[in-house]
């Protein structure tokens, strides 16, 4: 029987391009959320209180909305990049786990789950909405940036751990394969019992 842990392939194009379209969220969601943080600390009192409520709601808005955006590349892909990572880490020896990729892994799943269900509400409130509600109006905006304040904490969870996916397929990459015996072993059925290499 073929154990679990033989060797790990390579991933396919189309799995390294899903990788990069995380990485390049987590790049964009960082630089997201650091322009809020300095937007927060200018525009609120020592108590975190903002000294405008409705400009900084408007901002909070924007960043919900710009994080949104920037997770629509990965959307498509983030079941199948979770998918391949829990089979990846299954595969791994128990040497090269972290301990803390099973409940990102596993907080990474919720956020999903729960973005898929938001997505689901989003799409008939949109449909239940008024013929003439469009982009750009009261009704359309308003609904619209409150699909976007539920989702952003399950984006928040993507961008703060959606690096465990490429850490476990680096390991998953880098990991030896259980096929190939230790060195100690070649070493042994290749030598005769004089320990005169065999021809």
């Amino acid at each position: 029987m073929l154990n679990k842990e033989a060797a790990i392939p390579t991933p396919p194009d189309s799995h390294r391009a899903l990788l990069q379209q995380l990485r390049r969220y987590l790049r964009e969601s960082k630089k997201i959320l650091d322009a809020w943080d300095a937007y927060s600390d200018e525009n609120t009192d020592l108590d975190g209180w903002p000294y405008d409520d409705h400009a900084y709601g408007l901002r909070a808005s924007q960043r919900d909305a710009d994080t949104a955006q920037a997770f629509e590349t990965v959307r498509a892909g983030a079941h199948h990049l979770l998918a391949t990572a829990q089979t990846q880490l299954a595969m791994l020896p128990s040497r090269a786990v972290q301990n803390r990729w099973v409940w990102q892994l596993g907080t990474l799943r919720d956020g999903l789950d729960r973005l898929d269900a938001l997505h689901e509400q989003w799409l008939q409130t949109r449909d239940s909405l008024p013929a003439d509600a469009r982009p750009g109006t009261e009704a359309f905006d308003d609904a619209l940036a409150a699909y976007h304040a539920d989702a952003w904490s399950c984006l928040d969870d993507w961008a703060t751990h959606g690096h465990a996916v490429h850490d476990i397929n680096a390991a998953a990459r880098h990991a030896p394969s259980p096929l190939a015996p230790p060195p100690t072993a070649t070493a042994a059925l290749s030598t005769g019992s004089s320990g005169k290499v065999r021809s």
